[in-house]
């Protein structure tokens, strides 16, 4: 359950992340990877800050793979965005 958990909330913060930071998305699987990998990223820096991370599928856990999310895509836009 908890690995499905991740996947949706990754997925949703993947998405709202992507629309957020280039308006079109990046593609499903790459919504997807980069959402999970914000979750992990949102958690670690809300973690430091005192607060809990992501821990189901709830409105708040959303929220922090989101503030990871959109790190990890201003990220990626920075170091691979100007390559074509």
């Amino acid at each position: 359950m908890g690995l499905i958990a991740l996947l949706f909330v990754g997925l949703i913060a993947g998405f709202l992340a992507s629309k957020v930071i280039n308006r079109t998305g990046e593609g499903l699987i790459r919504d997807i990877l980069l959402g999970i990998v914000g979750a992990f990223v949102g958690g670690l820096i809300f973690h430091a800050l005192g607060e809990p991370g992501v821990y189901g599928v709830n409105i708040y856990s959303i929220m922090v793979a989101f503030v990871g999310a959109v790190v990890v895509l201003v990220l990626y836009h920075a170091l691979l965005g100007s390559r074509t």
